[in-house]
């Protein structure tokens, strides 16, 4: 959320506490905070270049080990891959 955005509801004398749900929602929604927290709900920090340059060189040489059992006849590609029992 954005810092130093308050959204503050006063409950009024006989003001039901829907209503008063209903105003806060409403308020929130003109300003802008419902937007901007559905916006940043899946969001992930980017990675450094340093991270993505070592992920990058691992799956290089795991693919790289991969293609060289197939080579050598001790993996068939050919075969499904299982991962786990389930």
């Amino acid at each position: 959320m954005t810092a130093g955005t308050r959204v503050e509801v006063v409950r009024g004398k006989n003001e039901s506490s829907s209503a008063l749900i209903r105003r806060f929602t409403r308020r929130a929604q003109d300003l802008g905070l419902v937007r901007e927290v559905r916006d940043n709900r899946y969001w992930k920090r980017a990675l450094s270049k340093n991270v993505g340059h070592k992920r990058a060189l691992i799956s290089k040489t795991r693919r790289e080990n991969y293609n060289e059992l197939v080579k050598l006849g001790k993996i068939d590609p050919a075969a499904k891959k299982v991962r786990g029992k389930r």
